[in-house]
């Protein structure tokens, strides 16, 4: 199977399977997006999602988030990940915004990346998820789940799946294809016992192909 009838029978598959797909991340706005995926970082967006309600209920905005300490916020989010380096990135992220942005978050990859906390994989996120700009966030699950079926070659870094993805996934549809492969890897396709038996992609995964010629 070549790549372009792979790709063409992935996206078949999804968009009748999962034609609405989306973060599982609860914001109300840009800035509260942020402070979510910065907290995800190696924790599960049910934790994120039980933090951040009174987390941004006292601070709602970058300007009363650059007001409070590393301490003050700590007490937020001690039952999360690594809460001492969040709560430093996330004071040090409003700080920034509130003062070189003039409290706004902004839509860029390269600007979000100037922000404490924010990786390229983050940018990509906020810049997709906030603004509806076109981006391929690669997080463990996009990675795993796109070299698996295929989509992905010889990609050894997530710059390098992030390029090959964009180059194959029509512009238009990036926004659901992140969310496509990652909700396929936390549910279907897992790290450690992917559930191939009920998965809808197995005639176009390599993955599976190789599991059915192994002895």
């Amino acid at each position: 199977m070549n790549i372009k009838t792979r790709y063409a029978r992935v996206i078949s598959y999804f968009q009748k399977n999962m034609p609405v797909a989306e973060t599982e991340l609860h914001y109300e706005d840009p800035f509260g997006l942020v402070v979510s995926v910065i907290l995800s970082a190696q924790c599960t967006d049910k934790r994120v999602n039980m933090i951040t309600p009174a987390l941004l209920e006292k601070y709602p905005t970058a300007g009363d988030m650059a007001k409070a300490t590393p301490d003050d916020i700590f007490r937020y989010i001690k039952s999360c990940s690594y809460p001492n380096n969040k709560a430093r990135h996330l004071s040090a992220m409003a700080r920034k915004i509130t003062a070189e942005f003039n409290g706004r978050v902004p839509e860029s990859v390269d600007e979000l990346m100037t922000l404490p906390g924010v990786g390229r994989k983050t940018a990509n996120v906020i810049t997709l998820v906030a603004f509806g700009n076109p981006a391929m966030p690669v997080d463990t699950h996009v990675f795993r789940v796109a070299a698996r079926i295929g989509l992905t070659t010889g990609a050894k870094t997530p710059e390098a799946t992030e390029k090959q993805l964009v180059a194959h996934f029509p512009r238009e549809l990036l926004p659901l294809a992140h969310h496509w492969l990652i909700l396929h890897g936390r549910y279907v396709c897992m790290a450690r016992k992917p559930k191939c038996d009920i998965c809808g992609l197995k005639e176009c995964c390599q993955y599976f192909e190789k599991v059915e010629s192994t002895p």
